[in-house]
């Protein structure tokens, strides 16, 4: 394989806890990786951008970046086997919102556990709804949903992980048309509240799902160019699953694959991370140690990866470094992780 770019969301320590959890972290081949390269940036997130390092990173790679935004819902319906014809299209999930002491906050939607009859129920009840007011709604899978909304192509929106777990106020969907967003998200949030499907939901322990996260503006011209690099994904959520030509492989499976370059987003610890569950995310670092950081090492090491790229990222910056076989034989350094401080 010429080369390849491992694509690791969270994987970087946020800075205020990065001394302790470098310190604890036991992934002696991702140090070598981080070493011994033949090229490292560590590159600021800085500016108004309401997304996160790694998915601007990622949009930018395949050519789905429109303004500093990704661009993404009419390929991820390609991705479901759905026609964006000639119309402007969000991507569309099922949330929960809840009030806190102060701010309003959204759960990761990895945490939801919305299954395909729960969905269905909801999304039964939706569509006649957005259909009224304009914004036709297809089904992707439980959790991914697109709804058609030509002249909301200015509404400024965010991703669902650059929202999740924070103040909700800076993240909400802005802009002339945010109004009629609002209007439409009410009208939702009154129908689903007594919906079937949240009683049973809420019987179980589970939380409602009482709003809709719309972001990933895009028209059918917008789609992925046939030389962009082969995308595989594990560990993703729908969306992004549905950009890939591959999905949930195994690392060397994709060093098997062929030549050529490929990009290889592995989300096992955004959850984690999302949710400050520290003692999870070095748990699952430590297990992309063996099914990661050490398969990449050693292809790197006999030769079948002429270049691996790494992107770690977190929610302020992200560190792209690459490494080669010549690199890895620079003995003179000594593996460390100093470079995952900030």
């Amino acid at each position: 394989m010429t080369q390849i770019s491992l694509v690791l969301p969270f994987a970087l320590p946020p800075p205020e806890l990065a001394p302790d959890l470098v310190r604890a972290l036991e992934v002696p081949t991702l140090a070598s990786l981080i070493t011994r390269t033949s090229s490292f940036d560590a590159v600021p997130f800085d500016g108004p951008l309401r997304m996160l390092p790694h998915e601007l990173w990622l949009a930018r790679a395949i050519s789905l970046d429109a303004s500093d935004r990704p661009a993404l819902a009419a390929q991820a319906m390609l991705g479901y086997g759905l026609d964006p014809a000639d119309g402007n299209w969000f991507i569309v999930h099922p949330s929960h919102i809840e009030i806190a002491r102060s701010h309003m906050l959204m759960a990761d939607m990895r945490t939801l556990d919305l299954d395909e009859r729960h969905s269905r129920m909801l999304f039964d009840a939706a569509k006649p709804y957005f259909d009224e007011a304009g914004k036709p709604l297809l089904y992707g899978d439980a959790c991914t949903w697109f709804m058609r909304a030509d002249g909301w192509t200015g509404l400024d929106t965010s991703t669902p992980d650059s929202a999740a777990g924070m103040n909700l106020s800076d993240w909400l969907p802005r802009g002339d048309k945010s109004t009629e967003y609002r209007k439409l998200q009410n009208e939702v949030q009154m129908l689903w509240f007594q919906n079937p499907a949240n009683s049973e939901r809420e019987a179980r322990g589970q939380r409602a799902i009482n709003a809709f996260w719309p972001w990933g503006c895009a028209s059918a011209l917008e789609s992925v160019p046939s030389t962009a690099p082969t995308l595989a994904t594990r560990d993703a959520p729908g969306w992004l699953s549905s950009l890939a030509q591959v999905r949930d492989p195994a690392l060397k499976d994709v060093l098997a694959s062929g030549d050529g370059d490929a990009i290889f987003v592995c989300g096992t610890v955004t959850q984690a991370a999302i949710g400050a569950d520290w003692a999870a995310w070095l748990a699952q670092m430590k297990h992309l140690e063996k099914t990661v950081f050490a398969p990449a090492l050693a292809a790197v090491r006999d030769g079948r990866i002429k270049k691996l790229r790494l992107v770690l990222s977190h929610r302020d910056r992200h560190l792209e470094l690459t490494t080669t076989k010549l690199a890895q034989n620079m003995f003179w350094r000594r593996p460390t992780l100093d470079r995952l401080l900030p």
